[in-house]
């Protein structure tokens, strides 16, 4: 799997599991899904810095486990439901 049939795969709306590399150095998995809309803010201001995330290669996952809403480079993914990527 490539990274542009990886990043589908999270778009798609369906559940997925995710390793990647974090700023700090280790390897997080994480179980989440794209496309979450129930507890998003309203407010403006914070909308603006979700499309200024997206366009440094972050992509928000909601993750299923903690309950809130993390920040998943698209660079650094290794594995997209235990597939490696290449």
């Amino acid at each position: 799997m490539n990274k542009t049939n990886a990043i589908a795969v999270m778009k798609s709306g369906k559940f997925f599991s995710a390793e990647f590399t974090k700023k700090d150095g280790t390897i997080r998995t994480i179980n989440g899904r794209c496309g979450v809309k129930k507890y998003i803010s309203q407010n403006p201001e914070k909308k603006k810095q979700t499309a200024n995330i997206r366009e440094l290669g972050y992509m928000p996952v909601y993750d299923l486990q903690k309950k809130e809403y993390r920040l998943v480079n698209l660079q650094t993914i290794t594995k997209i439901n235990k597939i490696k990527i290449k």
